[in-house]
């Protein structure tokens, strides 16, 4: 019944600006920006109105380059679009009553000296202390600022300066973003799903920069649109090809060979982008550290977007990625090293459909998507262990422009196919298959209460028919602007019944089986953050936020002193406490920015043989993520056409189980020969996760040259460091051997980029 009132609800909120519209007599005018060059979309556009009296209207462009004024009294009106590094557009515009305006202008790159131009929307959520209620966007120039053993660029090499976000090394691919687990982020691209997003090198991900349009990244706090995951959101917008001209680049370095191409199929209507990359690690990393580095990954993207008409626009995307290695100390003498192999392949393709309707005053998408990642740990022919998750998505959002408020409605239906071969791995779990449904939608809204400040509210229903389970989620966003101040807040509940299950007793383990709540509760997190910036100069800005996270239902591995991994589940409860300073600093042609990010991980677990150890069945642990400590300092520097990028990274150390002692365990449950039988190799802990492993800090540098070869291509020359100083940071200690892995050595390198 509670459901059912709630999707009326949701229907009447919806109908009401369709309503209020009905009965107005202003204009709208709406549109798309581009980039006069390449006719790529430009987000952060000022778009502004303005009459021959006092009147001021104005908004910025999105992702998509699209934006939208409403109620708009009848009148003339002069049009302007300012960017910075762009030519200012003007126009003169004479809007009628009721008349709903298509208008998209193309802006053309400045070639000569600009005055500087304030942009709000860089001001809110770009830039490295642009955090705002949780959300921060990444833009590829940021990306390219941190240095990195190659010149193909990788978002997940900005993700990691983040303060909240913590890495789970050079190797294993993971990433806990406040406190969450991996399996708890939503990685999005183009609207559809990556289960696996990161490559086993922790320098790359599935995205390299070349393909990124912006990246939204919501630590906490994130809106009715998303749901599905406990922890945080990472939203990818890929760059459409480039409709003008027939352009790509290659490159080439000790860790990774990339290329990309793009063109017009259709000048200045239909493109398309390709990429693909592959790891070069034996052939070149390996040699020059002289120390075997058994991972092998790529990557494949491609793209094809069309303008349809001056109203519409549709896409369709497709990614690939793989990943073989071995994870953990290697033993030369073994013949069959491929034992502690592990391997994954994310698929994914979808189409995106976005339409103004001419009639009525709305901005309408559906998407729809497949998506898959295939899991196994072994012998690749007959892994040890393997698991499958599959889904398609298909879903509609509908926005209706109101001047002082807008509304977002949505409707969604997803279908999960789930598959595991655990081979006892989590004992409570049945290796089989799984049928998932889900449908819902969410309402959002945004009141405008003044110039300066905006309320977001919002309302996500999820149903599981197949289950018989249903759940309402609200969430809040807050943001106030006074001056040179800015105060946000958020908060919201959030479910995720479909869990992704790790053996967290050892680092090392990166096998993900994809499973609905094993234990029968739906893991819940409820957030809440706040956060201050202030920008004292043009050139200086800073950034304070605290978070709280509290999470229940979660299945972790039962504690066991078993050298294997045939552990059980356990429920347990998790709370998460932090806070992160920023401060960023902007001129010509400097750049810099320093954070530190603090955050306490607990988690409470029950567990009945925990009493005969440590005289409870509860016991209160941090998990091995919980860094209480990150500090990170980049600086980049522009000079005579060269670019040095440096940065230097600090971490406290991570819990881990400290290992007292080995015994040989033996069940007498007959008659037993003691002389002669040896038992079971046990390991003898202290409390679990009671101490922490040594303190990380490590320098990158790199610094490249561009040549122009022509008016039409250049060549790009990187020579960095990875690890400078040659810093002796532990990966972690085997669990169950007690080996110790090392993060990567000194690596320095050399890369090459060709662009045409």
């Amino acid at each position: 019944m509670l459901l059912t009132r709630s999707f009326a609800l949701m229907l009447i909120l919806a109908a009401c600006p369709l309503l209020a519209d009905a009965q107005s007599q202003h204009a709208i005018i709406r549109g798309f920006a581009k980039d006069a060059a390449d006719g790529q979309p430009i987000q952060g556009i000022n778009v502004v109105l303005r009459d021959d009296g006092d009147t001021f209207l104005g908004t910025a462009t999105d992702r998509d380059g699209f934006f939208a004024i409403a109620r708009i009294p009848p009148g003339r009106y002069y049009f302007t679009a300012s960017f910075i590094g762009y030519e200012s557009y003007a126009d003169t515009l004479i809007l009628a009553a009721d008349e709903i305006r298509s208008y998209n202008f193309n802006i053309s790159f400045a070639t000569g000296e600009l005055e500087e131009i304030f942009v709000e929307a860089e001001w809110e959520t770009a830039g490295a202390a642009g955090v705002t209620g949780g959300m921060q966007s990444i833009r590829p120039q940021d990306i390219q600022l941190i240095p990195a053993p190659d010149l193909s660029g990788d978002l997940v090499s900005y993700l990691v300066t983040l303060p909240g976000v913590v890495s789970g090394g050079d190797q294993g691919g993971q990433l806990f973003i406040r406190g969450g687990e991996p399996t708890q982020n939503l990685v999005l691209v183009d609207g559809m799903t990556v289960y696996q997003p990161f490559h086993l090198i922790g320098f790359y991900s599935a995205f390299p920069s070349s393909i990124l349009n912006v990246s939204d990244v919501y630590a906490g706090g994130f809106g009715a649109r998303y749901g599905g995951r406990l922890s945080s959101v990472i939203d990818i917008s890929t760059r459409n090809g480039n409709k003008r001209r027939l352009s790509g680049e290659v490159s080439v370095a000790p860790f990774i060979s990339a290329a990309v191409l793009e063109g017009p199929i259709i000048s200045g209507r239909v493109s398309v982008l390709l990429s693909g990359r592959t790891s070069v690690i034996e052939q070149g990393a390996s040699k020059i550290i002289d120390d075997p580095l058994p991972y092998e990954f790529n990557d494949q993207f491609a793209k094809v977007h069309a303008e349809l008409n001056a109203n519409s626009q549709a896409s369709i995307s497709a990614i690939r990625s793989y990943d073989r290695g071995i994870i953990g100390a290697l033993d030369a003498s073994e013949a069959d090293s491929t034992k502690n192999q592990v391997i994954w392949e994310n698929q994914a393709i979808g189409g995106r459909y976005l339409l103004l309707p001419t009639q009525i005053p709305v901005q309408a998408e559906i998407a729809i998507s497949y998506s898959s990642v295939e899991n196994s740990f072994g012998p690749e022919v007959e892994p040890t262990r393997s698991s499958k998750a599959q889904e398609v998505n298909v879903g509609a959002n509908v926005t209706h422009f109101m001047g002082k408020t807008d509304l977002t409605w949505g409707t969604y239906f997803r279908f999960n196919e789930l598959q595991s071969t655990l081979s006892g791995l989590f004992q409570r779990l049945s290796g089989d298959t799984e049928y998932v449904s889900e449908v819902g939608g969410s309402v959002e809204t945004e009141f405008k209460i003044a110039s300066n400040l905006r309320i977001e509210p919002s309302l996500r229903i999820q149903s599981f028919p197949s289950k018989g389970r249903n759940f309402i989620e609200p969430r809040m966003r807050l943001v106030w602007d006074r001056g040179i101040h800015r105060f946000s807040a958020a908060a919201g509940l959030y479910h995720q019944e479909i869990v992704g299950l790790t053996d967290r007793r050892d680092a090392g383990d990166v096998f993900v089986a994809w499973t609905t709540s094993p234990l029968g509760q739906v893991p819940r997190a409820t957030h809440g953050l706040a956060g201050y910036q202030i920008r004292p100069r043009s050139w200086l800005r800073i950034a304070v936020e605290g978070f709280v996270k509290q999470m229940s239902n979660l299945s972790i591995s039962e504690w066991s002193a078993f050298p294997r991994f045939t552990t059980r589940l356990q429920p347990a409860d998790g709370d998460v406490v932090g806070a992160d300073g920023r401060l960023e600093v902007t001129t010509v042609p400097f750049y810099g920015f320093i954070n530190y990010g603090y955050t306490r991980v607990t988690y409470y677990a029950k567990q009945s043989e925990v009493e005969y150890w440590f005289g409870d069945t509860g016991y209160t642990f941090s998990p091995p993520h919980d860094r209480r400590h990150q500090f990170n300092a980049l600086g980049s520097l522009r000079f005579y056409g060269f670019a040095l990028n440096v940065r230097w990274q600090f971490g406290s150390g991570l819990p881990f189980s400290e290992a007292l002692g080995f015994d040989e365990f033996l069940v007498i449950d007959g008659p037993t020969y003691v002389e002669r039988e040896r038992g079971q190799t046990r390991v003898l802990y202290g409390l679990p996760y009671g101490g922490r492993l040594p303190t990380y800090h490590r320098l990158d540098m790199s610094l490249e040259k561009e040549i122009d070869l022509s008016a039409n291509a250049g060549i790009t020359l990187q020579v960095s460091a990875t690890n400078a100083y040659d810093r002796t940071n532990l990966f972690y200690v085997d669990l169950f051997t007690l080996d110790r892995l090392d993060q990567l050595p000194l690596i320095p390198a050399f890369g090459l980029k060709l662009d045409f």
